[in-house]
């Protein structure tokens, strides 16, 4: 068996509580014959639905994760949710960064990097969303925008909080409706100065840390992506948001990973 191979998607704010058990329990049911060994699956549902989706699935199929969390315990925060509440509600995951919270909620690298520790010291695996806007692409500054937001968001984070730690590759120029996907060989190329920074940061231990590519990933693009040896798994949005679909992308890169090796060997 080759390296484990990381599926997730992020609901954002599309699926009522009742379409987000649906899509759950459907999406358990299509995938379950895959072994965990060979893929780690992960859905990142609204807070609404967290409540009811704990406890309408099996985890150990799918790990459950909030999109957004304050870095603090309590306090005058209207409208935030503290990792206390996330962990009464007992979910597995934590998304941070995520290009809609940095640029259309205005969060900063420091306050990612808050977030980030409150998540670890509460005992959540925690991915951190990092990527590229149009206009840094073109300033040619990508790799100094990617290395500022893992090396801010990661500072003072402990190596050994190594093995919680998950990053997620998501050019904002690639997210969303009118998004362009980055081609393998881009992703690929960031993939690297990503790996090369973390492990600037934590030190060898860092290769242990999966690298997941995101930005309008589908069915025609998953396959050549997976393939790319420093992209550990796919962050898939509206392409998965149907069960049946994310299954069939899932298996259509596991299958692209596997013949890859059979000729490498």
């Amino acid at each position: 068996m080759g390296k484990k191979l990381y599926f997730g998607t992020n609901l954002k704010m599309y699926k009522t509580i009742k379409d987000t058990l649906e899509y759950l329990q459907k999406l358990v049911k299509n995938t379950k014959d895959i072994s965990r060994d060979e893929i780690e699956l992960f859905v990142i549902p609204s807070y609404t639905s967290l409540g009811n989706a704990v406890n309408c699935v099996d985890r150990s199929f799918v790990k459950l994760g909030a999109q957004n969390m304050c870095w603090e315990e309590q306090g005058q925060f209207t409208g935030e949710i503290s990792p206390l509440m996330l962990q009464e509600l007992g979910i597995d995951l934590v998304m941070i960064g995520h290009s809609e919270r940095r640029h259309v909620f205005g969060e900063t690298d420091r306050e990612e990097n808050l977030k980030v520790k409150a998540s670890l010291a509460h005992g959540f695996t925690t991915l951190l969303c990092i990527g590229e806007t149009q206009e840094e692409k073109e300033f040619g500054i990508s790799d100094e925008v990617l290395r500022t937001q893992l090396k801010i968001g990661f500072h003072d984070v402990p190596p050994e909080n190594i093995d919680k730690i998950w990053v997620a590759y998501e050019p904002v120029w690639s997210i969303g409706v009118n998004g362009t996907p980055a081609s393998a060989d881009y992703a690929e190329e960031k993939h690297k100065i990503i790996k090369a920074t973390l492990r600037e940061i934590f030190g060898e231990k860092a290769d242990m840390i999966p690298a997941l590519y995101g930005g309008s990933v589908n069915q025609e693009n998953a396959e050549e992506l997976i393939v790319q040896p420093s992209i550990d798994g796919l962050f898939t949005g509206r392409a998965a948001w149907q069960a049946d679909a994310f299954d069939k992308l899932i298996r259509q890169a596991m299958m692209a990973v596997k013949e890859q090796s059979k000729q490498g060997s």
